[in-house]
């Protein structure tokens, strides 16, 4: 009898399966990577977006939980509100640790430079409020507020800025005039309004930018009256 051959597979096959599976795993590694990078691409962009469209919300309700307090300073009384085009301070019911439901906090917002000298960042210092006596602390001898300083405790709210201005809507001299916007708050009213002109140091239209915040502040009560709390 015939003897029948051994089947099987010669080694030419089998360097050729090897390296058509090796080739289709190099392309399926090569796919999840640039998934991968693809996803923390994105990811990372939402996260800018978001950081950005947090800190506009946070500097909104800042000033829109303004609360409207005179404190002994220098000898005499002051509204507690600090107006400059770099420096502002107030009382607000907001905090950053507590939200809408904490102690109200003594805020001052200010710019500084940014890293290594690259553009500015607005930053917040957040100061527990005990009442006015608790807020003379901020103020010196001679009837004005101490220098802001930033410290550990100082929150980023935007960075790398080019610039960060701020503004104050207030009342005219002439009563039948409109309401002006002054860089230096001045008045012996609240002001109407606070406006926060921020431009990015590198500007890319596929992020979301730092924006100018308008917001309006409903202060209706008059600091030479005297009320019946």
């Amino acid at each position: 009898m015939r003897a029948s051959r051994a089947a099987g597979v010669t080694l030419v096959e089998v360097l050729i399966a090897v390296t058509l599976l090796s080739l289709l795993a190099v392309g399926m590694l090569y796919s999840m990577r640039v998934g991968l990078m693809a996803f923390s691409k994105v990811d990372t962009s939402l996260m800018r977006n978001r950081r950005a469209a947090g800190a506009q919300r946070v500097v909104e309700d800042e000033l829109a939980g303004i609360v409207p307090v005179v404190t002994p300073c220098g000898g005499g009384k002051i509204l507690f509100f600090q107006g400059e085009p770099q420096t502002m301070r107030l009382i607000s019911t907001f905090s950053l640790q507590q939200g809408w439901r904490g102690q109200p906090q003594i805020l001052e917002l200010f710019v500084i430079p940014g890293e290594n000298g690259d553009g500015v960042r607005l930053v917040v210092n957040e100061i527990p409020y005990d009442g006015p006596l608790s807020a003379s602390q901020v103020c010196t001898g001679d009837g004005h507020f101490a220098p802001v300083v930033a410290g550990p405790n100082s929150f980023v709210l935007a960075d790398k800025l080019a610039s960060c201005q701020f503004q104050y809507l207030t009342a005219p001299d002439n009563p039948s005039d409109p309401a002006i916007w002054q860089p230096f708050f001045k008045s012996k009213l609240w002001p109407y309004g606070v406006r926060i002109q921020m431009a990015p140091l590198e500007p890319d239209p596929s992020r979301l930018q730092p924006i100018t915040a308008t917001v309006p502040l409903f202060l209706y009560r008059n600091p030479e009256m005297q009320y019946a709390d």
